[in-house]
């Protein structure tokens, strides 16, 4: 199979089209013919040296593709409900550029009616991350207010769209006036540019000083402190990355009177059965707002696979609204 491997860390020169043997499910787990793959920052940090896989992981990036099965056993066929020649969308700790990639089982979900496969390979990731992050973990409810830091991008338009389905009022940050005003185009209540505004004042001002129920913060660094100062009573802070740094200074009386949760996640190493019931839920209760046009993933950009070094390229230049997908 042709493959998109890394060279060695660097920068994305190092993204090389090479021939693999094609990877041969094991148990437990289904081959997918890929169609396409969403590139993610996890994919960029891998490519520097800074983000190996888990043990057991293919040495490929990629966290998600779609494509179609084409193999696997009788018993895990039907664990799944698939069969081969099904369209399909996964979430992989590795391999997604490729040709072939095998995928687990209950990992696999069904391309929802009238989605693409460009657009169904930028879903597993970014959606599986906003599930589990500001619905499984922080359960945002219906009436609630999110911040969601970083709202262009791939996890920040995802989370905008779901955010808003299930009836919360969103307050996203971007960097630049026209990503806000991509962000409200795409639903977002309330824009913050933060290279010119105070996203803590703002937040205060336009929640009346009540502050926000849930942050999504992939940033962490001094957003923390701040972040806290701007979040109501029985908030719920979700920390998915650390773009900003690791170290964070904290007003620990604030977090006690306001009673404040911070949780931090990462879902790469999560054991296969916690993403089956992710991907449970994401069928049961996100699959069919898709199918009914209420949530769609936003892409940016699509580049053949050839060209991934392109592709990160712009993905590091954090010029883009939505998602960056590589088609074979």
């Amino acid at each position: 199979m042709n493959a998109i491997e890394i060279a060695a860390p660097g920068g994305p020169e190092v993204l090389r089209l090479v021939q693999r043997p094609d990877p041969v499910p094991a148990a437990g787990e289904l081959l997918i013919a890929v169609k396409a793959a969403g590139i993610n920052r996890p994919d960029v940090l891998q490519r520097k040296g800074a983000y190996p896989p888990p043990p057991g992981a293919s040495d490929l990036p990629g966290l998600e593709m779609a494509g179609v099965v084409q193999g696997g056993s009788e018993a895990d066929l039907a664990a799944a409900g698939l069969k081969i020649g099904d369209r399909v969308c996964a979430l992989v700790a590795g391999g997604g550029y490729a040709e072939l990639c095998v995928a687990p089982a209950g990992q696999c979900l069904p391309i929802p009616a009238g989605v693409s496969d460009i657009e169904a390979a930028a879903l597993p990731e970014t959606f599986f991350t906003v599930w589990q992050n500001v619905f499984h973990i922080a359960k945002l409810k219906a009436g609630e207010t999110l911040l969601v830091q970083g709202g262009s991008s791939g996890i920040g338009t995802t989370a905008i769209t779901l955010a808003k389905a299930i009836g919360a009022t969103v307050i996203v940050t971007a960097g630049s006036d026209d990503k806000v005003a991509a962000c409200v185009k795409l639903g977002a209540d309330h824009g913050i540019n933060y290279r010119t505004q105070d996203f803590v004042a703002e937040v205060q001002r336009i929640t009346g000083g009540k502050g926000a129920d849930v942050v999504l913060d992939m940033v962490a660094g001094d957003y923390i402190g701040r972040e806290i100062e701007c979040m109501a009573t029985d908030g719920r802070l979700a920390l998915i990355a650390v773009q900003g740094g690791t170290k964070s200074a904290i007003d620990a009386g604030l977090v006690l009177r306001k009673r404040i949760a911070i949780v931090g996640s990462t879902l790469r190493p999560r054991s296969v059965d916690y993403k089956t019931v992710l991907a449970q839920e994401l069928r049961a209760t996100v699959w069919p707002l898709i199918e009914a046009g209420r949530v769609r993933p936003v892409i940016h950009s699509t580049f053949p696979a050839a060209q991934a070094a392109q592709a990160h390229a712009l993905m590091e230049s954090s010029s883009h609204v939505g998602k960056i997908v590589l088609s074979w």
